[in-house]
């Protein structure tokens, strides 16, 4: 797995506007020490951390070459971006001497290298693909065309650079096309064998659309990539489902076979990069900008074998590239001309222009090379504001010929400003309102896994269902328990785990309010729920949590069995979350529910259990002080020096969870009574738990305080009362015992696991409050 200590070399092979694209998204990776770019363009040599690799220094053709020069240089990485040296096997080059290559190996380029063979492998293998015939005789694909009654799309079989499709209207249109195939060898080699198929387009999960007709001529349509644009607001959902039981087949083929495929970019949404044409040119130069993960990270796991552990994020924005093409193309196209480009005119922030067909004159003049010449790529909020954009972006390139589609994404909004909304549509509509369906899929699928650990008897962690069950018999309760629910949430202490990005205690925090809370009830903990709310849901993080939920239920032997993910743009902010849930708990018939009020006598002994901290409460007016003190949360924790710890981490330490240890004395009926120390502190908590005829009185000497609390105490320069009536003051649980229980009760708790102090006694109330505290002057000093 990629390390955020280790730095990467890469070798990047090739000369377009792919590889500019690829090159200027490498350069932000934090991963990245140098790109070497072989032969690389004019563009690519301006981007940060680049050094272009010069033809007369190693040929991009000698492959043999490019790995000694990728040995000498310490090359850890290699991208290649033309799909002619990933046909001829140069990744098997490097592979060969333990070099990582982000590239398919021979065996695997094939399906990208030959029409012919990568539809032969999908009839053979029974992958959905429209009706076809190849051809390697003219006369013979005469012929066909001659016998069939449906539209034809003709397709020359080898590497065509993007071109080789024709979409002939008519019979005529099409023998004429067969004939410039064919015989005329408009498209070289390629051309000598021709698929014949029905008509037929197939898009991505991620809509890109590429209207590639550059020239029309009075014969034929051919078919040249030339623009194109992006974005997720532009398939229904039935058509992304339908795509992805069509591709779903190719990985398991793909694995059998044994070709490796280490090439994501080919599908778009991890599904669809194997034979897409998102790896394509323009393809990318439309995507990258989309993309917000790291691209070299995403590399780095594609060619070690872990990338179902990268979560690859894109923007909900379109992106939107316009092709500047040279005088001619997609036929011989003009070279040696001079480009000018208005720089004021580029906003960095949404427009980028990726150098393709371009190259420098001795006096580093920019002139064209032929072909496509200079990507214009803008992106924006919505399909509209990125075509003004790219269009307002390719009017500030200039040069000889220069010509491109002005009618780029045109049906596109059509579609969108003339079509109403269909059950069909749900998906793609709920997506651009900023709910991601897909995302909470794949959050169930990453946390199933935990969730099912945290399994026990009588309980069903299997997600999926409408309701959760659980089995009250096969758990043990064979007559009809007491059922004891408790709800509760986590509160501001979330701000400073989003503001730290540690998110993985906070779950056990969310546990410990149920959990504890339940067993003051004398009930053992069964199940739990959990909700999760976002404006947009995170995986990773929310991953986390959930994570740190299942721990903690796995410390109170208590099963997750369902939960909630809600997306609700609007009512939170982005970049939070918040996270509640419920927990259900037993007491067996026969059993005593606790508080045991009637039972309490003044002389009954306080038994305080000591707390990991400030647990789950005051942090409103925590963030307060520390914010006051003008610390960040990633200073060094001031109230305990020399442990490495930052403010933050100090003041996310979990809630103590005390259920393993109580259940023991609470079996025993060892405890009339316990208070979960939380909002309110011990003021307000442990007289919930007694008789308003009485009242608990304890020493303020007889429990040490943490010193995260002491610290908060004075910073907050906190009156006493104040300190006991928000915070837990180092008690995270108090019980009520008889004197004659007293020994036992300690002794249990102590082999359990528990720091425990005898802090007071019950007394007979007359007036005032229901829980004094004497000697609260020690913690002034």
């Amino acid at each position: 797995m990629a390390s955020k200590n280790e730095r990467y070399r890469v070798l990047l092979v090739g000369s377009g506007g792919r590889e500019h694209a690829i090159a200027w998204k490498l350069a932000q990776s934090p991963l990245l020490e140098k790109t070497y770019a072989s032969p690389g363009n004019p563009g690519i040599a301006k981007e940060p951390k680049t050094q272009i690799v010069p033809k007369s220094e190693v040929s991009p053709d000698d492959f043999p070459a490019l790995v000694r020069f990728a040995t000498d240089n310490s090359i850890n990485l290699v991208v290649v971006g033309p799909e002619v040296p990933i046909c001829n096997g140069i990744a098997d080059y490097f592979r060969a001497v333990g070099i990582r290559c982000f590239a398919p190996s021979i065996r695997a380029a094939c399906l990208e290298g030959s029409k012919a063979f990568s539809k032969d492998f999908m009839v053979r293998n029974s992958i959905p693909t429209a009706k076809f015939q190849t051809h390697n005789d003219y006369e013979s694909a005469k012929r066909y065309l001659d016998e069939v009654d449906f539209r034809t799309c003709l397709k020359a079989s080898g590497l065509a650079s993007g071109k080789g499709v024709l979409l002939p209207s008519t019979k005529e249109e099409a023998h004429e096309g067969l004939k410039d195939l064919m015989i005329e060898k408009i498209f070289g080699g390629a051309g000598s064998e021709v698929n014949d198929a029905f008509f037929s387009l197939f898009g991505p999960l991620v809509p890109k659309f590429y209207p590639k007709v550059a020239m029309l001529t009075s014969d034929t349509t051919r078919w040249s990539s030339s623009s194109t644009f992006q974005g997720t607001k532009f398939l229904s959902s039935a058509f992304v489902m339908r795509i992805r039981s069509r591709v779903s087949p190719w990985g398991k083929i793909i694995n059998q076979r044994a070709m490796e495929i280490v090439d994501p970019i080919r599908v778009c949404l991890l599904e669809l990069w194997i034979m897409s044409r998102e790896r394509g040119d323009p393809e990318i130069e439309t995507l990258l900008p989309l993309m917000e993960s790291d691209l070299l990270e995403v590399m780095v796991a594609c060619t070690d074998n872990y990338l179902d552990t990268i979560d690859v994020k894109c923007s909900n924005d379109t992106a939107v590239t316009v092709i500047a093409a040279a005088s001619g193309y997609p036929g011989s196209s003009a070279k040696n001309d001079l480009i000018s480009i208005d720089h004021s005119a580029i906003n960095p922030e949404t427009d980028h222009i990726f150098y393709a067909g371009t190259t420098r004159d001795s006096a580093g003049q920019l002139l064209t090379s032929g072909g496509r010449v200079l990507a214009a790529t803008s992106t924006g909020s919505t399909l509209e504001a990125a075509l003004k954009s790219a269009y307002k972006l390719i009017s500030s390139i200039s040069f000889k010929g220069m010509h491109y589609r002005t009618d780029i994404g045109h049906k596109a909004l059509a579609h969108l400003q003339n079509t109403t909304t269909t059950t069909q549509d749900v998906l793609s509509t709920y997506a651009s309102a900023g709910v991601s369906i897909e995302a909470g899929n794949t959050l169930v699928k990453q946390i199933s896994e935990y969730v099912r650990s945290t399994d026990r008897p009588g309980a069903s962690t299997e997600l999926g269902g409408f309701g959760a069950m659980f089995d009250l018999e096969a758990a043990g309760y064979s007559t009809p328990p007491t059922l004891v629910v408790g709800s509760d949430g986590v509160g501001t202490k979330l701000l400073i785990a989003q503001a730290v990005g540690k998110h993985d205690t906070i779950g056990q925090d969310l546990a410990a309010m149920l959990y504890n809370d339940i067993i003051c009830q004398g009930a053992e903990p069964l199940m739990m729920v959990d909700i999760y709310s976002c404006a947009h849901l995170d995986i990773s993080t929310a991953a986390s949590v959930i994570r740190g939920i299942c721990a903690a239920c796995k410390l109170a032997n208590c099963a997750l069995v369902g939960g909630e993910t809600a997306e609700i743009r609007g009512i939170i902010k982005d970049g939070v979350y918040d996270v509640c849930g419920t927990a259900i708990g037993a007491i067996r018939e026969g059993d005593k529910i606790l508080p045991l009020k009637n039972e309490m006598r003044a002389g009954d002994i306080l038994v305080g259990l000591v707390s990991s901290g400030c647990h789950s409460n005051g942090f409103s007016l925590i963030r307060k002080i520390v914010e006051g003190q003008g610390l960040k949360y990633s200073d060094p924790a001031p109230w305990e020096q020399g442990s490495g710890r930052s403010v933050g981490e100090a003041l996310l330490e979990p809630t103590r969870i005390y259920v393993r240890s109580m259940l023991g004395v609470v079996k025993k009926r060892l405890i009339k009574g316990a208070a979960h120390i939380t909002g309110g502190g011990l003021l307000e908590n442990i007289p919930r738990m007694h008789d308003k005829n009485l009242a608990s009185e304890l020493d303020a000497a007889t429990w040490p305080v943490p010193s995260v609390v002491k610290w908060l105490k004075k910073a907050g320069s906190m009156d006493n009362d104040e300190f006991a009536r928000v915070f837990n003051t180092g008690l995270g649980m108090v019980l009520i015992v008889s004197p004659e229980n007293q020994d036992e009760v300690l002794e249990d708790l102590e082999k359990a696991g528990e720091t425990v102090y005898v802090v007071g006694k019950m007394v007979e109330r007359a007036e005032g409050e229901g829980c004094v505290i004497q000697g609260m002057e020690i913690w002034d000093q």
